[in-house]
């Protein structure tokens, strides 16, 4: 407290009072952590039973890539086409036949990283993210190859 001006010295003292010493507050930061660490974990389960629910019933095609990217992807896939969904038929002017023609197109990009590359990208631009989609993006299960 030394270093502080002798007038706001007080003012420090209370605001001291009323906090927890270095100790407790690392213990209570590190607890909270492991809760958040928690919560994660089982927000991300929640996201992938939905996704995978979601890519069985609208016969998505499972994804290509390194092991550790396949459920990214796939909750990536799943929000974007939702979002897309949402904007173009239910708040847009599309109908189930514009909706068919672009599932189709995400249907044939099979490659992981693609879907999560695109992952904080705005439903509306599905369409033309999928028109710019390369062969590579395509995966070995493209059925349009």
């Amino acid at each position: 407290m030394s270093d502080r001006p002798a007038d706001k010295r007080a003012g420090f003292a209370r605001w001291l009072a009323g906090k927890d010493c270095t100790d407790c507050w690392k213990a209570a930061r590190d607890a909270d952590t492991e809760s958040k660490e928690e919560w994660l974990a089982a927000k991300r389960a929640a996201e992938q039973e939905a996704a995978l629910a979601w890519s069985k019933q609208f016969d998505m095609p499972h994804l290509e890539g390194p092991e550790k990217a396949l459920d990214w992807g796939e909750r990536s896939r799943h929000q974007l086409m939702t979002a897309a969904h949402t904007a173009l038929v239910v708040e847009g002017d599309w109908d189930e036949a514009d909706w068919a023609e672009l599932e189709e197109k995400a249907r044939a990009i099979a490659r992981a990283g693609w879907w999560i590359d695109q992952r904080e990208a705005d439903g509306p631009d599905l369409l033309e993210l999928l028109d710019a989609a390369t062969e590579a993006d395509c995966g070995t299960q493209n059925p349009f190859r």
